[in-house]
């Protein structure tokens, strides 16, 4: 059974600056801030009970549609941040994920919000209906519903 992600909810993923991340200066390279933003997406999707290989299964696809990222302090070689995720109410077929990225101590690194669609893998057309596995997890309205009437997935 999968567990949809509450509305508001943030997972946090733990990053340690490791040397492959930074340039030459010790600063994280900008992608590298990517990189963990889908780390953290996929490790909270595996959270509700999907893995991303099962949603490969399932014959979706999530590709990124569009990706705006700010930049406001850089990690260094050495230091551990927090990557921290939450996906939005769904809207039509946009999956829309804000991002913000810390220090250990809470400082703000970086800021993001990527939107993702469901695409079906055999066809490579957006799906307009999502199969029931999948719209369970990705419609985090549906979780508050299990929150206040834990028999109403049985």
């Amino acid at each position: 059974m999968s567990i949809p992600l509450p509305v508001d909810y943030w997972f946090e993923y733990p990053v340690r600056v490791q040397p492959h991340h930074t340039d030459y200066a010790g600063v994280v390279w900008h992608g590298t801030y990517i990189t963990w933003l889908e780390e953290a997406r996929v490790e909270a999707l595996r959270l509700t009970g999907l893995d991303y290989a099962q949603l490969v299964s399932l014959g979706c696809e999530l590709p990124v549609i569009d990706l705006a990222i700010q930049y406001r302090r850089p990690l260094k070689m050495g230091m551990t941040g927090l990557v921290k995720a939450r996906m939005q109410p769904m809207q039509g077929v946009r999956i829309i994920w804000d991002y913000e990225i810390c220090t250990s101590d809470g400082q703000l690194c970086v800021t993001a919000q990527v939107t993702l669609v469901t695409l079906d893998w055999q066809t490579g057309k957006i799906m307009r209906r999502l199969p029931p596995e999948l719209k369970q997890v990705l419609d985090p309205k549906q979780a508050l519903d299990l929150i206040d009437n834990p028999q109403a997935d049985s």
